[in-house]
């Protein structure tokens, strides 16, 4: 199984529509559901990305095998392009460094509120909440794509789910699936 965690409903939508999943409810997060594939959308934030994967966790006991998959746009400087795939290899969250990847050099600084200013390399604000909930999970992946240059205002639904959906086929031959 593919569990993926999603933030923002349009990213989630790039999903739905690319796999055709179905809709339901598991506890106070939306799931989206299709063959071997499970989409959480969590809302924004390190607290609720947690709580999301934890309460997917506790609900459907994930084999040794399943992958858990965070994915969704990001901020950045302007040395990368908009719609750019990054993997991320660290997060940076309250000075603290942690690992998701040692395979990956890029670092995404995860805020608690949104980045309108230079200053950082790469930003989210879900990512260390997946990784302290994945701790224990073998199989775990962070993608980010860039959606603006510290300009959230920019950022709309329509933009978002197309940024999604430009990088899922990549997405997945990565993940092997």
């Amino acid at each position: 199984m593919l569990y993926i965690l999603t933030a923002l409903k349009p990213e989630a939508q790039a999903f739905v529509d690319k796999y055709k999943l179905t809709k339901s409810e598991c506890r106070n997060f939306t799931v989206f559901t299709g063959n071997n594939i499970k989409v959480v959308l969590c809302g924004l934030g390190v607290y609720n990305a947690k709580l999301a994967i934890t309460t997917i966790i506790n609900k459907f006991k994930p084999k040794i095998d399943d992958i858990f998959l965070n994915i969704g746009i990001c901020g950045a400087s302007k040395e990368y392009k908009i719609g750019e795939l990054l993997e991320i290899g660290s997060i940076i969250y309250k000075n603290e460094k942690f690992t998701i990847n040692s395979t990956s050099s890029n670092i995404l600084t995860c805020r608690d509120s949104e980045v309108s200013k230079e200053g950082y390399t790469i930003v989210d604000m879900e990512s260390f909440g997946f990784y302290d909930a994945t701790k224990e999970i073998k199989n775990r992946y962070m993608y980010k794509v860039v959606s603006d240059h510290f300009e959230p205002s920019k950022v709309t639904k329509d933009k978002t789910k197309s940024l999604i959906f430009n990088v899922i086929e990549d997405v997945m031959g990565k993940v092997n699936i």
